[in-house]
């Protein structure tokens, strides 16, 4: 296998605090990730946002995974895996700072680059902190791990928007938006930037919180990660293959990853807003994406149980695009706290999409597994690009009805389960 990783130093003793450490890094991406989920409909008000310029939050965020892509290893390279990280959680602390200037402005772009640079920061993070998770203990173990760090992160999601939500008051949200027809320009303009200077608090905690966390990774006995030259592969069938891209599996691997991370972040980003848009208040609102996180978090609890004991990943996959698509419809076709109920449980869908796709997608690519895995994690971009394509439907149509953006991408995702992943060139 090329590419292989080892650690230098690593005990017993260093491997349950190291579990930790990463545990909590997951956490951090977690919250800091699907907090977008209430920034969204915040925004829309604080900045008068159209639907479709509110999206350009999960747009922001995400693109910098793809732009970050070719530096994160280089950074890493230079600073070390545990540095790496350190200097990582930095970045995201000055992107958390930049929430400072934008809402003394209520400057929406600066909102955004602030967005741009936590990602740019948590894409270097992921990219280090994820192999960890695969080699601080026992091969045999690192599935638990995975998934016990996808609880981490998706209970982090659950917890972020009610507690954030705390802080900017949503009930007064309510109020301002129920009221704004009805005030003059200049009080209008008062009431909003009142309303935009409520996120500096909690900001700074995130700040704080990550500056800590920064120092904790740098100080700690986290072993260092190494990578082994790579060895080449013997076999004639792989050595006849020259790229990555004479793997047509890989490449529809890609775009399968690149359509469920645009949909996940849609039932979870998307829920809030929607909940508005249905006419329930921003202080109820605020609770649905936890709903959407809790169902991920079920889903792993049943992987764990049932894959592949009970069921192969593939049948898990292709389950999942099915309950996508019948999760997708009956949001479309019913109303209210129903309707919102099967966004949430699209939540359900999607969590077995991420554990699936990438080993399926990463078969029988012998030497070529790096150069497939840097496809896979730039098809993160996903998240950037079909929630925008929600938004602008969204504006054109309404927020429910664009639910419809879904559908294909979940029948794609049926069909690289059902025989995508199996095509292979001669």
């Amino acid at each position: 296998m090329a590419n292989a990783t080892v650690i230098k130093d690593n005990t017993t003793g260093n491997t349950t605090r190291s579990i930790i450490i990463i545990g909590a890094l997951f956490f951090i991406f977690g919250f800091v990730t699907w907090l977008n989920s209430l920034l969204i409909p915040y925004l829309e008000i604080a900045c008068e946002l159209t639907k479709f310029q509110s999206f350009f939050v999960t747009f922001a965020f995400y693109i910098a995974y793809v732009v970050m892509a070719p530096l994160s290893t280089r950074t890493l390279n230079a600073f070390g895996f545990k540095k790496g990280m350190s200097v990582a959680l930095g970045i995201m602390a000055v992107g958390a700072l930049l929430f400072i200037p934008a809402a003394m402005s209520r400057t929406y772009l600066i909102f955004l680059a602030g967005l741009f640079v936590m990602g740019s920061g948590l894409a270097i993070l992921q990219t280090a902190s994820n192999p960890y998770v695969t080699i601080v203990g026992p091969v045999e173990s690192a599935a638990k791990r995975i998934s016990i760090m996808g609880i981490c992160n998706k209970m982090a999601g659950a917890i972020a928007p009610i507690l954030i939500g705390f802080f900017l008051q949503l009930d007064k949200a309510d109020e301002l938006r129920a009221d704004l027809a009805s005030l003059s320009a200049i009080e209008r303009n008062a009431q909003l930037d009142e309303m935009a200077l409520r996120v500096i608090p909690p900001y700074i905690g995130i700040i704080v919180v990550l500056l800590l966390l920064a120092f904790w990774v740098y100080k700690s006995s986290l072993p260092e990660v190494e990578a082994e030259e790579e060895e080449e592969v013997s076999s004639s069938a792989k050595s006849s293959k020259k790229s990555v891209f004479d793997f047509p599996h890989v490449l529809l691997g890609v775009f399968a990853l690149f359509l469920y991370v645009g949909v996940e972040v849609i039932a979870a980003d998307t829920i809030i807003s929607y909940g508005v848009a249905q006419g329930i208040k921003l202080t109820t609102a605020k609770y649905f994406a936890t709903g959407t996180m809790v169902a991920m978090v079920i889903g792993y609890i049943i992987g764990i149980i049932t894959i592949p004991k009970f069921i192969k990943q593939e049948n898990a996959l292709r389950v999942s695009a099915i309950l996508g698509v019948v999760f997708s419809l009956l949001a479309i076709f019913t109303q209210g706290y129903l309707s919102l109920a099967f966004i949430a449980l699209l939540g359900l869908a999607n969590s077995l999409m991420w554990p699936a796709i990438w080993p399926l997608a990463l078969a029988d690519v012998g030497r070529f597994t790096k150069a497939a895995s840097s496809l896979l994690v730039m098809g993160i971009a996903g998240g950037a690009i079909i929630p925008l394509a929600y938004g602008a439907l969204a504006e054109e149509w309404s927020p429910q009805t664009a639910y419809w953006v879904m559908i294909p991408c979940y029948l794609f995702i049926l069909y690289f389960a059902t025989s995508g992943y199996k095509i292979r060139k001669a």
